[in-house]
């Protein structure tokens, strides 16, 4: 497998080998490898249907709404394209393969360093990159504390983030987050979120502590980073969610934090109530 290394601008970014060599300094990887194994989607709906996705990811289609929420953001095959904080690559699964031959797909992952889960979660998506290396795909390291650029500045004409913002509540990084965010992104370009929902009528938790975010706070954070509202959507609503679970979000599928414990109840409800913003970088 050929690796290029590119020298980017800030922190934040490093090697998906490579610690970073100073507070100052930062790299992203970006590997391919030819020739290709498998054909590569053209269209969104071959990317949605390709031999990329796991069984598992297929199964959830119809909580996450992959389609019809990557066409409200916008995301088009020539784009460069950053997803915050990957994790298990659900979505990793569609946006690689439909970005490989035209556009650039960039996974901003949390850095191994950064504690044990983190280590796991890096180390399996570089097994899923190592599985399927006809994929060109980039790797930055993102750690919103910092107040790093995830990308050289202006660069990206998507930002995305599904299901992140309250982790970024509990370290207070989420302000730095979202500068980050406008930062990446070009004039006119989209910034696109799914997040937990919260009940409007409960008070705001300052730590987030169970996975809903008030759809106003997210929004207020966007704005304040410099960012205009430029849309929402119910694609990713769940009116049987009643948001007082023990377990907070993670009560419900795919986590089922109570184990057998109700699980009945809880696979009726399904996935989450989610919100779906979508908002823009001004061009002046």
């Amino acid at each position: 497998m050929s690796v290029v290394r590119i020298l980017a601008v800030g922190a934040l970014l490093v090697g998906c080998t490579t610690a970073p060599e100073s507070s100052t300094s930062s790299q992203v990887q970006e590997t391919a490898t030819s020739p290709k194994a498998r054909t590569l989607p053209k269209t969104l709906d071959e990317a949605l249907s390709s031999s990329f996705r796991t069984p598992k990811n297929l199964e959830r289609d119809a909580y996450r709404n992959p389609q019809q929420t990557l066409t409200f953001f916008g995301v088009e095959p020539t784009m460069t394209v950053v997803e915050i904080t990957p994790g298990g690559g659900w979505y990793t699964e569609i946006l690689a393969p439909y970005l490989t031959e035209k556009g650039r797909y960039i996974a901003a992952v949390v850095p191994p360093t950064s504690g044990e889960y983190a280590k796991k979660v890096y180390e399996n998506f570089q097994k899923w990159q190592a599985a399927n290396p006809e994929l060109k795909i980039t790797t930055a390291d993102f750690a919103p504390s910092k107040l790093a650029d995830i990308v050289p500045p202006g660069t990206a004409d998507r930002v995305l983030t599904f299901r992140n913002v309250h982790n970024w509540i509990s370290s207070g990084s989420q302000e730095a987050a979202f500068v980050a965010f406008y930062r990446a992104l070009k004039p006119g370009g989209i910034l696109g979120v799914v997040e937990h929902r919260e009940d409007p009528k409960k008070p705001i938790d300052p730590k987030a502590a169970s996975g809903y975010m008030h759809e106003s706070e997210v929004i207020r954070l966007a704005v304040k980073a410099g960012f205009k509202l430029d849309a929402k959507s119910d694609i990713n609503a769940n009116p049987k969610d009643t948001k007082n679970h023990p377990k907070g979000v993670w009560t419900l599928p795919p986590s089922y934090a109570l184990g057998d414990q109700d699980r009945a109840k809880y696979q009726a409800i399904g996935e989450s109530d989610r919100m779906t913003l979508r908002f823009i970088k001004p061009k002046s």
